[in-house]
């Protein structure tokens, strides 16, 4: 399984995924994880699962249609975020699942993990 990686770690609010990453592979190590920059063009599987941080919501959360996010306000390209390439490949049917593990920006890094592991190899 590949797993792609969003995050910014520039921003601590958008950091969290790539802060957990090293702790990650050591636990999941079937797991190929790929950080990605979402507002550049990448090949995406048919079948792709994303780890990334969610506003909104106070634990990780499992994401399997993007109708459950809004657009982020777009004045000129450079304003495309993660949600509306991924809509762009939907549309295109580069992508036909797509699961998205959603990580609060205010959970600790422990408790992430734990999450984002037992999603990925559940017991």
């Amino acid at each position: 399984m590949t797993v792609f990686v969003f995050g910014n770690p520039d921003l601590p609010a958008d950091s969290l995924p790539l802060r957990i990453l090293p702790s990650l592979k050591e636990r999941c190590p079937s797991v190929v994880f790929k950080v990605q920059d979402p507002n550049e063009e990448w090949e995406a599987p048919e079948e792709l699962t994303v780890i990334d941080t969610v506003l909104g919501i106070n634990e990780a959360k499992v994401f399997d249609d993007l109708e459950y996010f809004e657009n982020a306000p777009r004045v000129s390209l450079h304003d495309f975020d993660a949600v509306t390439y991924l809509r762009y490949l939907q549309k295109l049917g580069r992508i036909r699942k797509i699961k998205i593990i959603g990580l609060p920006p205010t959970i600790s890094e422990d408790e992430a993990l734990d999450s984002v592991a037992a999603i990925l190899i559940p017991t």
